[in-house]
């Protein structure tokens, strides 16, 4: 049975609008209004149309409803500046997402969820304490995603190609997933995955997170979580010099803004200081770029899967076919990962065990 559900996500994913997708597979735009609102049956040279159009498999749209991702329970920090094809896009991605995540859990035993449920007013307080619970201590994090895949988070990538769209998350019953838009810089991309941990520590249980509110502090515990106060006055000197800032930022994978942000939090820095510091910063190309970075980080779950998968002689199409999405909107959810020549060694640390 056709889903206008399916035709609904499939157009968004697509940044088309109803007349836009309806130019591009010869039917009238009152025609795609009707068949998302599911007033009318589409006829199957109609329907080939328009999988052709989208570039979907005929059988996505004959599945169960798409689970819709709540526009109350996920904020974009540049709401302003995202149109509504970027923030529908993203959205979908989502929806996406979810049935990747499902088809996975059946196949294989990901992660268990640890997520402490501790009392925290102050952001700066529950990154110290959500950074004990986890037994961090305060050295820097070597490898964010591992680190919040190990903590049963389940992060996928977007592949937006805009800077309008950072990153959002969002709880599923007791399961708490990030989608991460690789399109800026990796220490960004790394900034993001903590301020949606903190999203996800933080506001669990609050309402919607547009306000500026839930943003700042969302930002302050990012970060504390990434720069601890006592690491960060451990190694670096009283009087702080744009060299120190551009030389020690590698050590926890921040961008130099965010590192003189954090000076300026720490009262290592004066707010003439720090404003200072942005002006020589932004002069040397560091508003936004990191001339001198750090390497991107990428999913360790879905490379183990997909590993796994591959050693079973599923090829990407496989997967796609079984989930029932188009390869390139699997490849984007999954960090762009391909097979790779030699088979991957066991990560430690994954929880990952395939389902027997």
């Amino acid at each position: 049975m056709f889903n206008p559900n399916r035709l609904s996500l499939a157009r968004k994913r697509r940044r088309l609008t109803g007349k836009g997708l309806a130019e591009l597979c010869g039917l009238t735009a009152v025609t795609i209004s009707r068949l998302e609102k599911g007033l009318n049956e589409p006829e199957p040279e109609s329907l080939q149309k328009i999988a052709a159009a989208l570039d979907y498999p005929i059988d996505f749209f004959a599945g169960d409803d798409v689970e819709e991702i709540s526009t109350e329970a996920i904020s974009f920090r540049s709401l302003k500046k995202m149109s509504a094809k970027e923030r529908e896009a993203a959205i979908a991605a989502g929806g996406l997402g979810l049935l990747v995540s499902d088809w996975v859990e059946k196949e294989f035993t990901l992660p268990s969820v640890d997520f402490p449920v501790l009392v925290h007013e102050d952001p700066e307080q529950a990154a110290v304490d959500l950074r004990q619970a986890w037994q961090l201590g305060e050295r820097p994090v070597t490898n964010m995603i591992k680190l919040l895949e190990s903590k049963g988070v389940r992060v996928f990538s977007l592949s937006e190609a805009t800077k309008n769209v950072d990153a959002y998350s969002f709880w599923r019953d007791e399961t708490p997933f990030i989608f991460l838009n690789n399109f800026k810089t990796p220490e960004h991309s790394i900034f993001d995955c903590s301020h949606e941990l903190g999203h996800l520590f933080l506001h669990r249980h609050q309402g919607p997170k547009h306000e500026r509110g839930a943003e700042y502090e969302a930002n302050k515990f990012a970060s504390a979580f990434l720069m601890p106060r006592n690491d960060v006055l451990a190694h670096l000197p009283r009087f702080v010099t744009v060299d120190d800032i551009i030389t020690k930022k590698v050590r926890w994978r921040v961008s130099a803004m965010a590192l003189a942000y954090r000076l300026r939090d720490i009262d290592l820095l004066s707010d003439w200081q720090y404003r200072s510091a942005c002006i020589e910063l932004s002069h040397r190309g560091y508003r936004s770029d990191e001339p001198i970075g750090v390497e991107r980080e990428t999913s360790v779950l879905w490379k183990r899967v997909l590993s796994d998968l591959w050693s079973e002689r599923l090829t990407k199409t496989d997967i796609a076919d079984a989930v029932g999405i188009p390869v390139d909107e699997l490849e984007s959810l999954l960090f762009g990962i391909i097979r790779q020549e030699t088979s991957a060694a066991v990560i430690e640390g994954s929880g990952l065990r395939l389902v027997s």
